[in-house]
């Protein structure tokens, strides 16, 4: 792995976030002026090749990435800012479970994502 793709790796494992390629490249030009956009598009091909990466597409026309080694977890996107809201729920997952087993399956695995606005405080009057 050379320098530039270290670097790289580096900015997705430290991301709070699921950065898009413009992102990554940003963040990683920070730390490296030399890292060129076409070099950040190689890298996240290879790592999502390799199992590493996770990439999403959240209906905003980005593609976005994560740590594909993460915990489990789904999303809310904020269908107004973008925002991605990761969240665990229990039930969800046991409900889940229960209505691949009621459809005759052995869940091995799934993704949720849930896309909403916030809904605005109501007025006290």
């Amino acid at each position: 792995m050379t320098e530039q793709r270290r670097i790289i790796a580096e900015v997705l494992q430290d991301a709070a976030d699921h950065p898009d390629v413009e992102a990554l490249h940003a963040r990683s030009v920070a730390r490296d002026e030399r890292i060129s956009i076409a070099t950040v598009y190689r890298t996240v091909k290879l790592l999502e090749e390799a199992g590493i990466l996770e990439k999403h597409e959240f209906g905003d026309g980005r593609a976005r990435y994560e740590d594909a080694e993460r915990d489990h977890h789904d999303h809310l996107i904020n269908l107004l800012t973008g925002e991605v809201i990761e969240f665990v729920d229990p039930e969800i997952e046991v409900l889940q479970e229960r209505i691949a087993r009621k459809l005759g399956f052995d869940l091995k695995g799934h993704r949720m994502e849930l896309y909403g606005v916030p809904i605005a405080p109501r007025r006290k009057d």
